[in-house]
């Protein structure tokens, strides 16, 4: 049945070509499989959504090519970015201001090449033909959390710690409500964590959230994925059985300086992340459960 529709659009020289395919490539469209051959070449460009419209009555004052964008001033500024690159200013590209139009949407139009007019816009309401979607909030107020890190590999479950404390705190949270529960292991950590869990609510040490952290690394036997598969699932079963929301920063690594460069070296911090992650599901539990 139909797979997609395609706009072809012909240039007259070689110099055009590269004008309006580099127009487009530096809009952020995504380069598709393209072709050349000795008489001609093509360089697609793909949309995650392609429209056939039909219109009865006054058509639009819009060029043929209509393309829906996000943040639609951010990409006029690209056009007159790539414009500059090209040596080229607004007037020599036809290039309109932003303007409202009667069908609550904004628009501009452009030629990257004359003749070749296209119109870019986005909707006035941003949530127009979205679904409105219940969010959690990043802000830690008012709830209580648990960590559990495991001692072993303390030179980077410390750092999963320091960086869950810190979103923790910066998020609002009170440090007398934040629990830190050390274990010897990764392979402790989801008994500990399921402890923790089943306090009653209301009790003095209940808590909203776990967040589990330890690091394990690769050795030379099958012990180090043995240990993986039970930590998840023992932490995924603690989450699913007591309804409290368990965050996962166990670290899983080949080596010491991968696990290093994940708990805030290089690639940021996972326990920074994991106790973000707890944030969010303790506000949308409780939106969820308020009927939100």
């Amino acid at each position: 049945m139909i797979k997609g529709v395609t706009v072809l659009r012909a240039t007259k020289s070689a110099a055009e070509f590269e004008q309006l395919a580099g127009f487009f490539m530096a809009l952020g469209f995504e380069p598709g499989r393209g072709w050349s051959e000795s008489d001609s070449k093509g360089a697609p460009f793909l949309a995650p959504l392609g429209n056939l419209e039909i219109v009865h009555g006054a058509l639009p004052s819009t060029a043929a090519v209509l393309i829906e964008v996000k943040q639609l001033d951010a990409v006029r500024q690209s056009v007159l970015q790539w414009a500059a690159g090209a040596g080229l200013n607004a007037a020599a590209i036809a290039l309109t201001e932003i303007e409202e139009t009667h069908w609550k949407s904004r628009i501009f139009h452009v030629e990257p090449l004359a003749g070749e007019r296209y119109s870019f816009w986005e909707w006035s309401d941003p949530l127009r033909g979205k679904p409105l979607a219940v969010e959690g909030d990043l802000s830690a107020a008012g709830m209580r959390f648990a960590i559990v890190v495991a001692r072993w590999n303390a030179v980077i479950t410390d750092r999963l710690l320091e960086g869950a404390l810190d979103a923790l705190l910066r998020s609002g949270a009170s440090r007398r409500h934040v629990q830190i529960v050390r274990v010897p292991g990764a392979w402790e950590v989801p008994a500990a964590a399921r402890m923790l869990a089943e306090q009653p609510a209301g009790a003095e040490k209940a808590v909203d959230a776990v967040i589990a952290l330890g690091c394990l690394l690769r050795g030379e036997t099958a012990h180090y994925e043995a240990i993986y598969n039970e930590v998840a699932r023992g932490i995924g079963q603690s989450q699913q059985e007591t309804g409290v929301p368990h965050a996962f920063g166990v670290l899983t690594c080949e080596t010491l300086e991968q696990a290093l460069h994940r708990a805030g070296i290089k690639a940021g911090n996972k326990g920074f992340e994991a106790a973000v992650a707890a944030i969010e599901m303790v506000s949308l539990r409780r939106k969820l459960s308020e009927g939100a």
